[in-house]
């Protein structure tokens, strides 16, 4: 089944093109089901290929899903065209009175603030609050997941010496789990941050579970069910080449920066990376998909309850 978002937005097109199934909203009017609805909390400064990220992972499952796409209320970003985010944003304080089934919160470029100085720190304290009574499942990434912790169990994240960039193996460490149903006893995931969460401290708190993780980068997929959340850590979504851009980027500003860990073929910048994630990136968000379907309520207005 497809993923319903408005037929001029560009994911559309760049699903289309790629075989995705996707379904304007006259069309899904016509199915005789309650598709599932998803809300993205888009935090990162690209919009456009975020949304595509996340669409792309969502919109591969056999269910129909109703995409929403929300910003902070009083943030103005200044990476994508403001018609854009008129057109297909809504602000948190305009959802905030509305059931979602899923909610994804993005990570965000202001790792090296304490979670306090971020500017709508307040809002997003808000926001995580009120997934407790509006959202059935969140599933909280990178800086998105280690807020989140933070706020519900009082973890701070930690400065790295270095920048963990590349592609890292990661193990299974819970392979009963039905979010890593079909994985691998290991498997690489792209990895793009400077703080990191200590591992001791969420074995010590009550309830959380690691699901995968690194001897080299730490945690990784961390639930949380209490307050019906995932917190992921690193990059699943990430496209082929948005560690590239990302090294080209530092490399164009003069900003030092190591080639990323086991990305390109022989480590060589000049060669294509290789996508070695793509397979259990879509397995860990089909599944995800699937334990909300099993498990959300048919009436929206039970949700949180």
């Amino acid at each position: 089944m497809p993923i319903k978002i408005p037929s001029d937005l560009p994911a559309y097109d760049v699903l289309t093109k790629e075989g995705v199934m996707v379904m304007a909203a006259d069309q899904a009017m016509r199915q005789d089901i309650r598709p599932l609805r998803i809300g993205l909390l888009n935090l990162m400064p690209k919009k456009i290929q975020t949304e595509n990220q996340f669409a792309r992972l969502i919109g591969a499952t056999p269910l129909q899903i109703d995409l929403s796409l929300i910003r902070m209320t009083e943030h103005r970003t200044r990476n994508t065209a403001a018609d854009h985010m008129a057109e297909f944003y809504q602000p948190f304080q305009e959802v905030k009175d509305q059931k979602f089934d899923g909610l994804i919160i993005t990570g965000a470029p202001i790792e090296h603030l304490e979670f306090d100085d971020v500017t709508y720190w307040d809002e997003m304290t808000e926001v995580f609050e009120w997934t407790q009574t509006n959202v059935h499942s969140t599933f909280g990434v990178c800086w998105g997941g280690m807020a989140m912790i933070n706020h519900f169990h009082g973890i701070d994240k930690q400065a790295l010496d270095a920048k963990a960039f590349g592609c890292y193996r990661h193990q299974n460490l819970a392979p009963s789990s039905p979010f890593l149903r079909g994985f691998s006893d290991d498997c690489v995931i792209p990895v793009s941050r400077w703080t990191t969460m200590n591992q001791s401290e969420i074995n010590s708190a009550p309830g959380l579970t690691t699901l995968l993780g690194s001897d080299e980068v730490g945690p990784c997929l961390v639930e949380d069910p209490s307050h019906r959340a995932i917190y992921i850590f690193n990059h699943f979504e990430y496209d082929s080449d948005t560690l590239k851009q990302e090294y080209d980027r530092d490399v164009s500003n003069g900003t030092p920066i190591n080639v990323p860990m086991n990305y390109y073929p022989d480590d060589d910048p000049s060669q294509p990376p290789q996508n070695r994630w793509r397979s259990h990136a879509h397995l860990l968000y089909g599944n995800w998909i699937n334990e909300i379907y099993q498990s959300t309520p048919f009436n929206m207005e039970d949700v949180g309850h």
